[in-house]
């Protein structure tokens, strides 16, 4: 069986997630091919890991032929190499789906991919679900929202943060708004809201609210779409990113199964 060529961009916690995967065989009908990463000594040792080639940049990523290419960098590297890739008769995994927060930048990589015959396939990152939100939301007007809790430590560095909410023992609404207010306030940490939003009624449709929870570790992230008669509720906890670098390789699982959840 030939196998697909696979590339990888980024070289940190997740990128090690899939290719220890890889290593550990439950990729395959991969090839691996390529790592691009920004540090180029995370990145050497993870493409010695991989025994797949160090590249320096998107071009010689691509002069390897991946059929797939796999982000778990940044929202930065979608922006800068998702038009270039599906352009390269090559497919794009992504799982910075914030990246997808401009709308013109959404659509211009979807008018690349079909003038390219190319797809890009959105990993289910920190929430998933993707598929009964979607189901729930063409059966009628749905009525989508989003509710995440998080520890004060986590929003630092946001316009949500002040210093009380380090010393505050009762959990604090820090914001309340549509999807679209919150990309433009988090453009950063909008990766749920983008992907639950696209998945439901849209941004300017997409209620959100943030919870800071003093002493919590991780991130809860609760989502509902709700026409009448059904409501569809996806509530995942997770303490790390872990899971995040995991749905990319269920995604690429998924990709080549013969049977497709």
């Amino acid at each position: 069986m030939t196998k697909l060529k696979l590339g990888i961009i980024g070289c940190g916690y997740l990128s090690n997630i899939i290719v220890d995967a890889y290593n550990n065989g439950l990729l395959k009908e991969y090839e691996l091919v390529g790592v691009l990463g920004r540090n180029s000594k995370s990145a050497e040792e993870l493409s010695q890991k991989g025994k797949c080639k160090l590249c320096s940049n998107i071009d010689e990523l691509l002069e390897l032929k991946p059929d797939y290419i796999a982000e778990a960098a940044s929202g930065q590297a979608v922006r800068n190499y998702a038009l270039k890739i599906l352009s390269s008769n090559c497919n794009f995994a992504v799982l910075s789906i914030g990246a997808f927060a401009d709308e013109k930048f959404y659509n211009k990589v979807k008018e690349t991919a079909i003038q390219n015959n190319t797809k890009v396939h959105i990993a289910s990152g920190a929430i998933g679900g993707f598929d009964v939100l979607r189901t729930v939301s063409l059966m009628g007007k749905v009525k989508s929202g989003i509710e995440t809790r998080k520890g004060p430590e986590s929003l630092k560095g946001t316009p949500l943060f002040n210093d009380q909410l380090m010393i505050d023992t009762d959990e604090k609404e820090v914001f309340d708004g549509n999807a679209k207010k919150a990309i433009s306030l988090l453009p950063t940490k909008v990766n749920v809201a983008v992907a639950a939003s696209l998945a439901t009624a849209g941004a300017e449709n997409t209620q959100v609210n943030i919870h800071s929870v003093p002493n919590m570790v991780g991130d809860d992230h609760k989502i509902t779409a709700e026409i009448e008669g059904v409501k569809a509720v996806v509530d995942i906890y997770s303490s790390t990113s872990a899971i995040a670098g995991w749905s990319i390789v269920a995604l690429l699982q998924n990709i080549v199964s013969p049977i497709v959840f």
